[in-house]
C-alpha cells in the first residue's frame, strides 16, 4: 500500500503533467463574454470564418415577442438565458445592434412549428473553439455542432426512439428584416435564401444569405409551413397543434413568404444519430451548394471537428505564454481567441463575392473580407493583426482597397457588401497607414491614398465619407447641428476628433509617400482640435453655429453611455485626452505636464473613464508620454485587467466590438500597446506572464520570433524598475514597432509599489 507521501507526490506530478499539457486552445473558454452586454457567443466558427453555428436562446426579431428570456436584444445567445429556439448560422460576435442570426434549425418530438412551443430549456452546455454541445431538456436530444469556412454540420442524437423532427425556422431571429424563400431539391435537400440587414437602422443597407441544407437521412415525410395572417372580419381557422401556422404536407415547389419553415419528419432508433448540413453564400444558392459540396464530403462530424480544432490550434499558437495563473491564462487566450473571429471571409470557393454596393459580382484569388467594425478595430485590433497575422491583415488592407474601386469610398463600417454607416469618422485611414508604415507595402498604396485625400477634401454633399466637411475644413470644426449618418444623434465634437485623428495619420503616410505640401496640410488640420478646449471647464466643448460655447455646459452629461450634445456614446471625459496624436499640444493646452497628469488621473479616480467603449480606451498609457508618471501606466492597466476583465461569461466590460475590448487585453497583457493609431510605435508597461513568446511570420519579420521576459521577485508586482531592449538598456517606453521587431528580446525587471 502507498504511503500518504508517495501518493501525494503521484498526484502532485499528474497535475503538473497535465498542466504542461495544455496548449493555448486549451485555456479558451468560449463562454468569457456571454453575458455583461459583451454580445460574444459560444457557437462554433473558424478562425475568420463566414459560418458560425450559435445557440439561439433570444426569442425573435421583434422586441415585443421576448417574453421568455428577454436580456439584450443584439445577441443571439445570452448566457442566463435558459430558452433554446434552435442554432442560428452566420453571426455577428460583440456588436452593439441586432442582425444576422437567422436560418434556425431545431430538433423536435412534435409537429408543433411554433418557436414559442417547440422552444426548450436546456443542460450540460459545451463549448470549445470550434465546436458546442447542449442537451436539450424537453426532448431528451445532445445537440452538437461545428463548421468549416463556409459550411456547417450538425449532430443530433435522439436518445429516445420514436418519431421526431428538424425544424428550419426562416422566420425568426436578430435581424430587423424579413422575408425568405425555401425550396425542396429532393427528399434530403432543400434550398433557399433569406432578406438579412438594416443593421443599426440603415434601412436601405440590406442583403440576401442563400443556403443548402441537407439531412443524412432519408425521412419519412417532409414539408412547409407559413404563419398566417388573421383577418380582420373572418373567423380564423387556426392547425390545432400548430396555431397561426399552416403546414403545407403535400407541396414540393417553392415557398416564399415571412414567416415560413420547413420540417423534416424521421423514425429514429434509441440512440439513433441525425446530421444536418448547411452551406452558405451571399452570392447564390449555386454557391452555397458548390462551397458546402467543397468543404464537406460526406456527413462525418468527427472529421469536421478535427479539422476546426486543428485550425484554431495553428491561430492561437502564434503566441506561448509561461507563468500568470490559469485564470490569466484562461482570459489571454480567450481575448486571442474572440479577436480572430471578424473581419471574416466572404468569397465563396469559387472566388465570387458581392460587390460592394454594387449589384455585380466580383471574383478574387485572394481572400476577400467583411464586417469591417472600423470605428472600433481601428484602434488596436488591425494592430494586433499586423503584428501577428500580418498576412490576414494585408488581404483585409486589399480588401477595403477593392471597395474603393468598386464603389468610391472606402468602408467605414461595412457589412456583406453593404455600407451601414454605423458611427462616424474616416476610419480606414488609420488602419491602412499603420499597416503601410509597419512595413506591410503589398497592396496597391497609390489607390488608398487616392481614396484617403478624396474623403479629406471633397466638399459638398458629394462626400460620402465625412458628410460635415463644409465647417470642418472652413473653421476647423464642426458646430453642433451635425447630425451622424447613423442617426444617432448630433455628435459634432466626437465627428472632428475622429478626423483629426485620420488626418494625423494622413499626414504620416503623406509624408512617407513624398507628398509634403499634403503632409503639412493635413498635420495642420489635425491640431484644429484645439478650437473645442475650454479654459473654464478644462475640458472640450460643443461649439454653437456662431462661434460660441455651448451653454449650459456639464462635462459629465453623457457618462451613463447616452449622448450629450456633441458626444457619441460619452461624456467630454470620454473624450477631452482623444488626441492621441498630439498629446504635448494637448498637455500645453491644458497649462503643462502636471495639469495635464492631474487631470487624466482624476478621470480614473472619479470613475469617469469607461472601459466598455472605445473613445477613451488608450487613456491608460497617456501617463507614459511624460517623464517620472509611466507607473501611473502600469498601475492603471493592471487595475484594469484585474477588475473589469475575468474568466468567468461576464469577463468582458461591455460590447466586444468584433474583438477590439479583447484586442486591448491581448496587448496590454504582454506589455505594449498601440495608442496612436497610425503611428508605428507602441506604449510599454508591464506584462503579466513571467515569458511571452509571438512567434512572428520570417514572410514579413526576417528576424523571427520576439520574446518578452519579466522577472519580479513577488507575484503582485508591477512597476517596471528596468527594461532592455536586445541587451542595451531602455529608458524610454514608448518603442517603434522597427525596434520591437527588430530586438529578439524585450525584458522587465519589476518591482512591488
Amino acid at each position: 500500500m502507498l504511503n500518504k507521501s508517495l501518493l501525494c507526490f503521484i498526484v502532485c506530478l499528474a497535475a503538473i503533467v497535465k498542466l504542461k499539457a495544455q496548449t493555448p486552445i486549451d485555456y479558451v473558454d468560449p463562454m468569457i463574454g456571454t453575458t455583461n452586454f459583451s454580445v460574444c457567443n459560444p457557437g462554433a466558427v473558424l478562425p475568420h470564418g463566414l459560418m458560425s453555428v450559435v445557440p439561439f436562446n433570444v426569442m425573435g426579431s421583434d422586441l415585443n415577442e421576448f417574453d421568455k428570456d428577454a436580456r439584450w436584444w443584439s445577441a443571439p445567445y445570452e448566457k442566463n438565458n435558459k430558452f433554446f429556439t434552435g442554432f442560428a448560422h452566420v453571426t455577428l460576435s460583440g456588436v452593439g445592434c441586432p442582425e444576422m442570426g437567422t436560418l434556425l434549425t431545431m430538433p423536435s418530438n412534435k409537429l408543433d412549428v411554433d418557436y414559442h412551443n417547440y422552444g426548450t430549456t436546456y443542460s450540460d452546455e459545451a463549448a470549445s473553439p470550434g465546436y458546442y454541445a447542449v442537451s436539450l431538456d424537453k426532448y431528451n436530444v445532445r445537440a452538437e455542432a461545428t463548421a468549416t469556412l463556409r459550411s456547417s454540420i450538425e449532430r443530433y442524437t435522439f436518445k429516445k426512439s420514436g418519431e421526431h423532427y428538424i425544424f428550419l425556422n426562416l422566420g425568426e431571429g436578430l435581424t430587423n428584416e424579413t422575408g425568405a424563400m425555401v425550396k425542396r431539391v429532393n427528399d434530403n435537400e432543400i434550398e433557399g435564401m433569406r432578406l438579412l440587414g438594416t443593421f443599426c437602422y440603415n434601412s436601405q443597407a440590406v442583403f440576401p444569405i442563400y443556403f443548402v441544407m441537407r439531412v443524412s437521412k432519408t425521412p419519412k415525410q417532409n414539408g412547409y409551413w407559413k404563419k398566417q395572417p388573421q383577418m380582420q372580419g373572418v373567423e380564423a381557422q387556426w392547425d390545432k397543434d400548430n396555431g397561426r401556422y399552416k403546414l403545407y404536407t403535400s407541396y414540393g415547389k417553392e415557398l416564399a413568404g415571412n414567416d415560413i419553415g420547413y420540417y423534416f419528419t424521421f423514425d429514429c432508433a434509441e440512440n439513433e444519430q441525425i446530421m444536418v448540413q448547411m452551406g452558405v453564400s451571399f452570392v447564390s444558392i449555386d454557391n452555397a451548394r458548390e462551397n458546402l459540396d467543397a468543404e464537406q464530403q460526406g456527413f462525418d462530424f468527427d472529421k469536421i471537428h478535427r479539422e476546426a480544432r486543428k485550425n484554431w490550434e495553428e491561430t492561437l499558437n502564434r503566441v506561448t505564454v509561461e507563468g500568470g495563473t490559469a485564470d490569466q491564462r484562461k482570459i489571454f487566450y480567450t481575448a486571442l481567441y474572440h479577436t480572430q473571429i471578424h473581419p471574416s471571409i466572404l468569397q465563396d470557393v469559387n472566388g465570387e463575392y458581392p460587390l460592394m454596393e454594387q449589384y455585380g459580382i466580383g471574383k478574387t484569388s485572394a481572400n476577400r473580407y467583411t464586417v469591417f467594425s472600423l470605428w472600433d478595430t481601428y484602434r488596436n485590433l488591425h494592430q494586433l493583426q499586423t503584428l501577428l497575422y500580418p498576412e490576414q491583415q494585408l488581404d483585409m488592407v486589399r480588401s477595403m482597397v477593392s471597395m474603393y474601386k468598386e464603389w468610391g469610398w472606402m468602408p467605414k463600417w461595412e457589412l456583406f457588401g453593404r455600407e451601414t454607416w454605423t458611427m462616424e469618422g474616416d476610419p480606414s485611414i488609420p488602419v491602412i497607414t499603420d499597416t503601410y508604415l509597419k512595413g506591410l507595402t503589398d497592396f496597391d498604396i497609390s489607390t488608398a491614398y487616392e481614396a484617403f485625400k478624396k474623403s479629406a477634401t471633397v466638399e459638398g454633399n458629394k462626400n460620402k465619407m465625412r458628410p460635415d466637411i463644409d465647417p470642418y475644413l472652413e473653421r476647423g470644426y464642426i458646430p453642433l447641428g451635425a447630425y451622424s449618418q447613423d442617426e444617432s444623434g448630433d455628435n459634432s465634437v466626437s465627428h472632428a476628433l475622429e478626423y483629426y485623428v485620420a488626418d494625423a495619420a494622413l499626414a504620416r503616410l503623406a509624408d512617407a509617400l513624398g507628398y509634403k505640401s499634403d503632409a503639412q496640410r493635413f498635420r495642420s488640420q489635425s491640431l484644429k482640435y484645439k478650437d473645442y478646449y475650454s479654459k473654464e471647464y478644462g475640458t472640450l466643448r460643443p461649439r454653437k453655429e456662431d462661434g460660441s460655447f455651448l451653454t449650459p455646459f456639464n462635462p459629465d452629461d453623457g457618462a451613463d453611455f447616452s449622448n450629450a450634445p456633441g458626444f457619441h456614446e460619452g461624456s467630454a471625459w470620454n473624450y477631452t485626452f482623444y488626441v492621441p496624436h498630439d498629446i504635448y499640444g494637448l498637455a500645453r493646452l491644458m497649462g503643462g505636464q502636471k495639469k495635464f497628469v492631474e487631470k487624466l488621473q482624476r478621470v480614473f479616480d472619479e470613475k469617469l473613464y469607461d472601459p466598455a467603449n472605445e473613445p477613451d480606451i488608450a487613456y491608460p498609457y497617456l501617463f507614459s508620454y511624460f517623464r517620472g508618471e509611466e507607473w501611473r501606466t502600469q498601475k492603471e492597466v493592471k487595475r484594469l485587467i484585474d477588475t473589469h476583465y475575468k474568466a468567468t461569461p461576464d469577463g468582458i466590460p461591455g460590447n466586444d466590438d468584433c474583438g477590439t475590448m479583447s484586442a486591448w487585453l491581448v496587448f496590454s497583457m504582454i506589455g505594449l500597446y498601440p495608442d496612436c493609431p497610425g503611428e508605428p510605435s507602441y506604449t510599454l508597461t508591464s506584462p503579466v506572464f513571467d515569458k511571452i513568446t509571438l512567434h512572428l511570420d520570417k514572410r514579413f519579420y526576417p528576424n523571427g520570433d520576439l520574446t518578452i521576459e519579466t522577472s519580479r521577485k513577488n507575484a503582485d508586482d508591477y512597476l517596471i524598475k528596468e527594461m532592455k531592449l536586445g541587451e542595451k538598456q531602455l529608458k524610454k517606453y514608448r518603442i517603434s514597432h522597427k525596434e520591437l521587431i527588430n530586438a529578439g528580446k524585450l525584458s522587465f525587471k519589476l518591482m512591488g509599489f
